[in-house]
């Protein structure tokens, strides 16, 4: 079994800033493409980055040169850091991640429960 635990969302007024962490735990071999998502309400499920194992990274157009994506492949983590903070980006942050389970070697694409974060005008 694998789990996604996501911490670091709560309030901020905009033009502030906020870290996300997400720390993949269970029976894991290896973890490919790590990545955050957002979901506003009324809205569909968005990617905000991604990061490979390698370290290569893809953000989403409203969120270049604000926000951050880093990951540790040692502790199984993949944080966020989240600067110039807008009322837009108010949404429920998901952290996802694609693996391998281990012992099976099944590919399998784990979520999050999320976590909120809301950014006041």
């Amino acid at each position: 079994q694998v789990q996604l635990v996501e911490s670091g969302g709560g309030l901020v007024q905009a033009g502030g800033s906020l870290r996300l962490s997400c720390t993949a735990s269970g029976s894991i071999f290896r973890i490919n493409t790590m990545g955050w998502y957002r979901q506003a309400p009324g809205e569909k499920r968005e990617l905000v980055a991604t990061i490979t194992r390698s370290g290569g990274t893809n953000y989403a157009d409203s969120v270049k040169g604000r926000f951050t994506i880093s990951r540790d492949n040692a502790k199984n983590t993949v944080d966020l850091q989240m600067n110039s903070l807008k009322p837009e980006d108010t949404a429920v942050y998901y952290c996802n991640s694609d693996l391998l389970i281990e012992g099976i070697y099944t590919r399998y694409n784990a979520w999050g429960q999320g976590t909120q974060v809301t950014v006041s005008s």
